[in-house]
Order: C-alpha cells, then sequence, then structure tokens
C-alpha cells in the first residue's frame, strides 16, 4: 500500500546509533550496506544470511578490535532486540514477521521502514545519489518505487565529483565570512551559484571559481 499524505522530508544523523536490520537476503544486504555508509552500529537478526550479507559480515568481524559496525545473531527477530535501537529496517519475505516488527516498533517508539510495505513504515527510503556531502533523493511514496530508480539513474550522470569540491568552495566562504562577525544572509549566493562556478571547477579552475564567488559576493 502506497502512501498518500505528504511525506515530511528529514536526514537522519545515524553515526555511531544503533540500528537493527531484520533479515538476511540481497534486499537486507542493501539497507546494511547503507547503514554502514552513514557509520551506523548495524545488528542484524536473521535464521540465515544471504552470500552478500554474509561476506559483509565476515568482512566486519575480521575487523580490528573494537572497529567492527555490524554484527549478526542467527535466529528469528523477538521484540527484545528493539531495545536500544534508533531505527529498525524490516527486509523479510515474511509478511507477519515485518508486521510484528512494525507493531513493536510502534509501540516502543523506534522508527521502522520495511523494504517495499509503506503500510507498515513510519518512514520510507528514497532512491538517492551521494556525491560526498551532496545527497539527492527521489521518491514517490512508494506509488512508484521503479520509477524512483528511473530517476535516480537519469539523473546520477549529473551530479559529478565537481559538486562535492563546490560545496567545499562555498562551504568554506560561509565561514571565513562567519568568522569575520558578519551575516551570511542577504549575500547573493544563488547570483554566484548562477556565474558559472560549477563549469570552472568542472574544468579543473577552482581557484578562478573562488574568485568569481567573492566578486558575487561583494558586489
Amino acid at each position: 500500500m502506497p502512501v498518500d499524505e505528504p511525506l515530511y522530508p528529514v536526514n537522519l544523523r545515524v553515526a555511531d546509533r544503533r540500528c537493527l536490520v531484520v533479515g538476511g537476503g540481497r534486499v537486507a544486504a542493501d539497507k546494511v550496506a547503507g547503514l554502514l555508509e552513514c557509520e551506523a552500529l548495524v545488528h542484524v537478526v536473521a535464521p540465515a544470511l544471504g552470500e552478500l550479507l554474509a561476506e559483509m559480515v565476515a568482512a566486519e568481524v575480521a575487523a580490528p578490535e573494537g572497529g567492527a559496525r555490524l554484527s549478526w545473531d542467527q535466529r528469528p527477530y523477538r521484540i527484545g532486540d528493539l531495545d536500544g535501537r534508533m531505527l529498525v529496517i524490516t527486509a523479510t519475505d515474511v509478511a507477519a514477521t515485518n508486521h510484528q516488527v512494525f507493531l513493536d516498533a510502534q509501540r516502543a517508539g523506534v522508527l521502522v521502514n520495511s523494504a517495499d510495505d509503506p503500510g507498515n513504515c513510519t518512514f520510507t527510503l528514497p532512491s538517492r545519489v551521494r556525491r560526498g556531502h551532496l545527497l539527492v533523493t527521489f521518491s514517490t511514496g512508494g506509488h512508484s518505487p521503479a520509477l524512483a530508480t528511473w530517476l535516480r539513474r537519469r539523473f546520477e550522470s549529473e551530479f559529478g565529483a565537481e559538486y562535492d569540491t563546490l560545496i567545499d568552495v562555498l562551504a568554506d566562504a560561509r565561514e571565513s565570512i562567519r568568522a569575520e562577525g558578519r551575516s551570511t544572509e542577504g549575500l547573493d549566493w544563488q547570483e554566484a551559484l548562477d556565474s558559472g562556478m560549477l563549469e570552472l571547477i568542472r574544468e579543473g579552475r577552482v581557484a578562478e571559481a573562488k574568485e568569481r564567488l567573492q566578486a558575487c559576493l561583494s558586489s
């Protein structure tokens, strides 16, 4: 069942937060990878693991002492698995398990996502493009995950590494202005972005991009 009400967009900070994934297959592996990418502490509960997730767990077990961010219990889900978790993602092929996790998470006040099942979710996961600090997402509220994926595939080639460099240039300028005790509000950042900065960065002319930014902000 898709989600018809408007969704409130939010970027969660999960670094060093305890998260749970219920399920051991390919979809679960994808969810685990996304959480690890954001430096979460991930625990998986599943009777068995698929090849990909098994390899991920083995790699984490081999990490230096104290460095592992992924662990696994080989058993079915139980309600106590939610204790101390920030969020839980279910990715099993057992509808009753997915729904039970949703009900338990609702009672425990834990954010819950059920893969490809918005009806059992308190949050949904959009298709995404990540380039360093840049994160672009595409969502249809569960009405067509295929379209969200298609949009991501269509536009991801637009967002190259130059966007992360652009972010750094803008962030450095913003911090310099604030360090001088000046406000960054009211400055024409949009004019600067429309001035061809990105194209200069793509050509490797970062210094010129910085000069153009300063000129626009000083005008």
